[in-house]
């Protein structure tokens, strides 16, 4: 195995060391390992979508970072062929959560979902989809 060194923020670490101990792990290491795996899985799935998909993309983000509710409606505007709903909602004083109903061919959702993951000041995306099946 090969060791690797990170930084993190005392509260990320606070609530993973919580995790871990609730879900009975031994090891940080471990538990990191799993993440990971996790992590990889899912991108490989986003990966493999091919075809007419359906979808909900969830994205929380943080409103007092400046400039990031424009950039995710200038986003959603770039794509707003493939979205057919979407829905603002306060989480808390600082987030937000926008949930966008798409529909269309999987590469170009799966281009709208990662560039909403690399906008600044959004915090967490996760995109669910299943295909549509003709009659």
């Amino acid at each position: 195995m090969i060791r690797i060194s990170m930084s993190l923020s005392s509260k990320l670490l606070k609530e993973f060391d919580e995790i871990l101990k609730d879900r009975g792990y031994n090891s940080r290491s471990k538990g990191i390992r799993d993440a990971l795996n996790d992590y990889i899985l899912r991108y490989q799935w986003m990966n493999e979508m091919e075809g007419e998909r359906i979808g909900i993309i969830a994205a929380i983000y943080d409103n007092h970072f400046v400039g990031v509710m424009e950039d995710l409606t200038s986003v959603q505007h770039d794509y707003r062929e493939y979205i057919n709903a979407t829905m603002h909602i306060p989480l808390s004083e600082k987030q937000c959560l926008e949930v966008i109903v798409v529909k269309g061919d999987a590469n170009n959702i799966r281009e709208l979902t990662e560039k909403i993951m690399r906008l600044r000041g959004v915090e967490h995306v996760r995109l669910t989809s299943t295909g549509i099946k003709e009659k």
